[in-house]
């Protein structure tokens, strides 16, 4: 009986060992590259004008981190995932909601190629994360839009905490990342972007830890301050061509 059920979960730990090697797989990662850095970045860059501040912040970020970014527009994912430097973006893994993006097996293929997509139940990570705990355990980078769904045009929703509890818990930081101008360029409800190449940003900020105590609710309204933040210093200048007012590294993707 031993012996059973000891086979039992031999059975199942290699079951999901096999499961989780596609997120690490190099022959996968080099299939991501083609589709990210060349298709997917190829009609981002068609349909955009992008351009990229901070990524000096995250010059020494290494192994598990997990992306905390605002969400609008069907843009947003492609953009993070074009403009991460490439050592950071190779096994990076969007969270994606399982309702939509997995019901399907021609839009979980998609996902999954595109994106390494790992499934999000709407109600809260918090719920459903062993998946992506496993993940952080392996070193595995992700990408969580905690609001949870497209917010509105012009304001940012409330950021759910099951992000911030899985990066404390993993003791990994959260990287704030402010998107901005995706709302305009790509509006929800639109079935493509707008014309003329309208412009959009992805800000990078500097990697932040949970404190010694701090509450998962705590330590996501500090990641979210950090999001608004950046999304305000450098809105005005993105949309009006005009100089930001706080100086951060530039680099407009052509």
């Amino acid at each position: 009986m031993t012996t059973r059920l000891q086979t039992g979960l031999d059975a199942r730990s290699e079951a999901r060992d096999v499961r989780l090697d596609r997120y690490t797989s190099k022959p996968m990662a080099a299939a991501r590259y083609v589709a990210q850095r060349i298709v997917l970045a190829g009609v981002v860059r068609g349909v955009t004008r992008v351009q990229v501040f901070g990524r000096t912040e995250i010059e020494t970020l290494r192994g598990a981190f997990v992306v905390v970014a605002n969400h609008t527009s069907h843009l947003d994912a492609p953009l993070v995932f074009t403009t991460l430097p490439r050592r950071l973006a190779r096994y990076l893994a969007a969270g994606a909601a399982a309702d939509y993006f997995f019901d399907v097996p021609w839009r979980r293929g998609l996902t999954t190629l595109f994106f390494n997509a790992f499934p999000i139940h709407r109600t809260g990570m918090e719920k459903k994360s062993s998946e992506a705990r496993a993940l952080l355990g392996r070193g595995v980078p992700l990408l969580v839009f905690p609001e949870g769904t497209r917010g509105k045009a012009g304001s940012m929703g409330q950021f759910k905490a099951g992000a911030a509890a899985l990066a404390a818990r993993a003791d990994v930081p959260c990287v704030p990342v402010a998107i901005i101008g995706a709302d305009i360029a790509h509006p929800r409800g639109s079935k493509w972007p707008k014309s003329g190449r309208p412009p959009v940003a992805v800000v990078y900020g500097r990697p932040v830890f949970a404190a010694t105590g701090e509450s998962p609710a705590d330590y996501m309204r500090r990641v979210r301050g950090e999001v608004q933040r950046l999304h305000d210093e450098n809105e005005h200048r993105v949309l009006t061509g005009r100089r930001p007012s706080v100086h951060l590294h530039q680099e407009e993707l052509p």
